[in-house]
C-alpha cells in the first residue's frame, strides 16, 4: 500500500480533516506543515515524508514507525487491522475497561497506587500522546470504583497527570483537569494529596508560562492547605516564581527562588526518574529556566551544570531543557537569531517521539 493512501486512511480513521492533521504534527512538534502541503504532496503520492516527519506521523497517528518506513510492514499491517476501524477499537476498549472495572471490583487500591508509580516513571521518558491514550483508560477504569478516599487521592495525582498531556496555553482542558484534580484531592481528605495536586499543576502552568493566573491560584490554595515541608509545596512556590518572573516581578520571583531552595533542603527526593519526585536535578532544571528568566545567566549556566551532573541519562528530553535555556539566554542577551537557532537544533536532535508540550510551547517562547 503506497505511504499515501495510508497517511489518509490513518487520518480518517481518527476523524480528522487534513488540517487537523497538520495542526496536530505542528502542536506537538513545533513545525509549520500546512493543509496544502499534506494534500498536495503526501497524500498525492507526489513526495514521501522525510524520516523527520515519518516519525512525527508515527507518534500523532498512533502507528508504529516500521509500518510508515517500509511497504511489506506496511501491508501487513493493513492485513492486520484495518484502517477504518483504529477508532472504534480505541473507544471499544474504553468501554470494556470502565464497564469491566465496575462489575468485577477493578484493581485493588494498592494495584492502582503500583499503576501510579510506573506512569510517573514512563511520563518522564514518554511523549504526550503515548501516555495521554494510557491514562484516559485508566480514568475511565478508576471512575467507576470512586468508593473510597484512597481512590478518589488515586484518581486526583492520575487526572493530574493527563492535564500535562495538554498545553496550558488553551486556556480549556489543562486547566480543566486541574481544577477537577483539586476537587478530586479535597475528596480524599488527603492533606498531602491535596498539596501536592495544585502544587505539581502550578509548576506545570508556571514553567510552560501559560494561565498564569490559575497557577497563581493553585500555588496560593497549596500553601494554605499546610505548612509541612513537601514536594507538593515545593512546587507550588517554584510555580508562583516563574509566574512571578514572566510578569516581570523580579524581586517576588527571587524571594521565592530563594523560598524554594530553602523548601527543597527540607523536603528533596531520592526517587531519580519519577514525575511525583524534585531530585536535585529536577530542581536546577526548574532554576535553571527561571534564571534564564530572570536574565541572571551566571545563575542559570550555574543550575545548568549542576543539573547536568545528575542527570540520568536515560531522560534525554530533560536535557533538550537545558539546552533550549541557552537558547532563551542568547535571545534575552540580545542574540535573537542565534539563541532561537540554537534551540531549534537542540529540539531537533531529540527524536520527536519523545518531544513533549512543555518543549513546544519552550520554543514558541524562545521565539517570541
Amino acid at each position: 500500500m503506497a505511504i499515501g493512501c495510508l497517511i489518509r486512511d490513518l487520518r480518517k480513521a481518527q476523524g480528522w480533516s487534513q488540517g487537523r492533521l497538520a495542526d496536530e504534527i505542528n502542536a506537538r512538534f513545533g513545525t509549520r506543515l500546512t493543509r496544502e502541503y499534506i494534500s498536495r504532496h503526501w497524500e498525492s503520492g507526489k513526495a514521501r515524508p522525510s524520516a523527520f516527519y515519518l516519525r512525527c506521523l508515527s507518534a500523532v497517528l498512533d502507528v508504529p514507525l516500521a509500518v510508515l518506513e517500509d511497504e511489506v510492514n506496511r501491508r501487513t499491517f493493513i492485513s492486520d487491522v484495518a484502517a477504518a476501524a483504529i477508532a472504534p477499537v480505541v473507544a471499544s476498549d474504553l468501554l470494556t475497561a470502565g464497564f469491566a472495572a465496575r462489575l468485577q471490583g477493578g484493581p485493588s487500591v494498592d494495584e492502582w497506587e503500583g499503576k501510579l508509580a510506573a506512569y510517573g516513571t514512563d511520563y518522564m521518558s514518554l511523549g504526550a500522546g503515548d501516555i495521554q491514550r494510557r491514562v484516559a483508560g485508566e480514568l475511565v477504569a478508576v471512575q467507576q470504583q470512586l468508593d473510597t478516599p484512597r481512590l478518589w487521592s488515586v484518581a486526583a495525582r492520575l487526572a493530574t497527570l493527563y492535564a500535562k498531556t495538554f498545553p496550558g496555553s488553551d486556556g480549556t482542558k489543562a486547566v480543566s483537569w486541574y481544577r477537577m484534580a483539586a476537587e478530586m484531592a479535597d475528596r480524599s481528605g488527603d492533606e498531602h494529596t491535596r498539596v501536592w495536586v495544585r502544587g505539581r499543576a502550578a509548576i506545570a502552568l508556571g514553567y510552560e508560562g501559560a494561565s498564569l493566573g490559575v497557577a497563581d491560584m493553585l500555588a496560593e490554595q497549596a500553601l494554605q492547605i499546610s505548612d509541612k515541608p513537601s514536594q507538593g509545596r515545593l512546587n507550588a512556590i517554584m510555580g508562583a516564581a516563574h509566574a512571578a518572573a514572566i510578569r516581570g516581578d523580579h524581586d517576588r520571583a527571587h524571594k521565592l527562588a530563594t523560598d524554594g531552595r530553602r523548601m527543597f533542603d527540607r523536603a528533596a527526593s531520592y526517587e531519580q526518574t519519577s514525575d511525583y519526585a524534585v531530585p536535585w536535578w529536577r530542581m536546577n532544571v526548574f532554576l535553571s529556566l527561571l534564571l534564564a528568566r530572570l536574565g541572571d545567566e551566571k545563575g542559570a549556566v550555574e543550575a545548568q551544570e549542576a543539573a547536568r551532573r545528575e542527570l540520568p541519562s536515560t531522560l534525554p528530553r530533560f536535557a533538550t531543557h537545558l539546552e533550549m535555556h541557552r537558547g532563551l539566554m542568547l535571545t534575552r542577551s540580545g542574540d535573537k537569531v542565534g539563541g532561537v537557532s540554537y534551540a531549534q537544533a537542540a529540539l531537533d536532535r531529540l527524536p520527536p517521539d519523545k518531544h513533549s508540550l512543555t518543549l513546544r510551547m519552550l520554543m514558541d517562547e524562545i521565539k517570541a
